[in-house]
């Protein structure tokens, strides 16, 4: 599904997507059902954004009638959702020129020299090129990969092992309530006593708190200690300033991610702090025809959940339909009913 770029001639198409993330990949879907086909593209050489990237075994408790889910499997359920509707996936590039041209349209070249001539754009790009943010303690950086990480690969392999999980968002909780149980002891520190999590994780994770296999640690990291040559653990500073050695196997590093917007922050839209302001009737940016989605765009009362860039990516492809046909009243039609989108999801009797 994955085209090689084309030095000779510009694709032209309806939409392009930049970002295949669980929101740029639902945006196909509602795209799809209105009979608009995607290009997608993405720095990443697969699809699924940070969840694959980054958190592949992240259990997510939070997809409507999916009671949990992995980052990974979502993203294959999503993949098996658009299968029908035929995206073309430009995979391992980065969107380095985005300019309207005098007709209204737009031109997009990819970092491989892939060309898009394109009536409309939806930036689902996540927090851009992301990176975690890394532990800069003392020594940290010399363990890096070894003894500290920045995601879970495989979670059986710390069956039996001293953890320290570092951060107070809904992976650390998530990964320390999935990682309880199986790890020997986990010590969860954050820097302060209350949690940016869901409140129900942050419960859950209190209720497990017993002081040997689930500790709770607020305070800062100091420094990497070592034992006989070997990693030892985090020397850690409490809020009275008393310092603690937590010996440790492997320390996960759960800080979120440092946006950096890139290029896009090049191309002469509203910026509110690293995020594109949209409006929240059809989540369009100060350009018409460009639209945001996901944890990229900012509005009043946004929230960073993968919900709710579902709900941007439904209402950004109905704004796309009405950039592309401004004459055409939208019309809502449902898909259990309808016959049209029963023959558009090739469901048809």
């Amino acid at each position: 599904m994955t085209s090689a770029p084309n030095a000779n001639a510009a694709i032209e198409t309806d939409v392009v997507i930049v970002g295949a993330g669980p929101s740029g990949l639902f945006g196909v879907f509602e795209l799809g059902l209105l009979d608009i086909k995607a290009h997608v593209v993405d720095s990443l050489p697969q699809v699924g954004g940070q969840c694959a990237e980054l958190y592949p075994d992240k259990p997510i408790y939070d997809i409507p009638a999916l009671p949990v889910c992995g980052a990974q499997e979502l993203v294959d359920r999503l993949m098996q959702q658009i299968a029908h509707f035929k995206p073309e996936f430009h995979l391992g590039q980065t969107v380095t020129t985005l300019q309207q041209e005098p007709n209204g349209r737009f031109r997009l070249e990819t970092s491989a020299g892939t060309r898009f001539d394109t009536a409309t754009v939806i930036l689902a790009a996540g927090l851009g090129a992301f990176q975690p943010r890394r532990l800069r303690a003392l020594g940290a950086e010399n363990w890096e990969q070894r003894h500290i990480h920045y995601r879970v690969l495989d979670p059986e392999q710390y069956a039996g092992q001293r953890l320290i999980i570092l951060g107070g968002g809904d992976s650390a909780l998530d990964w320390t309530l999935a990682l309880h149980g199986k790890a020997e002891r986990i010590t969860l520190l954050h820097r302060r006593a209350e949690y940016r999590a869901q409140p129900a994780s942050v419960a859950r994770m209190k209720a497990l708190v017993d002081g040997e296999t689930l500790e709770e640690f607020q305070g800062h990291v100091r420094s990497v200690f070592e034992i006989d040559g070997g990693f030892g653990g985090l020397e850690t500073v409490d809020p009275e300033g008393v310092h603690h050695k937590v010996e440790a196997d492997h320390v996960f590093v759960f800080w979120g991610l440092a946006p950096n917007l890139g290029p896009i922050a090049d191309w002469g839209l509203d910026i509110d702090k690293r995020q594109l302001r949209v409006d929240t009737e059809k989540f369009q940016t100060s350009v018409p025809g460009i639209f945001a989605i996901g944890d990229i765009n900012t509005y009043p009362g946004k929230k960073k959940l993968i919900l709710s860039g579902f709900h941007e990516g439904a209402l950004a492809a109905f704004g796309v339909q009405q950039h592309l046909h401004p004459e055409q009243k939208v019309r809502l039609q449902y898909t259990t009913t309808s016959p049209l989108m029963h023959k558009r999801l090739g469901v048809s009797d």
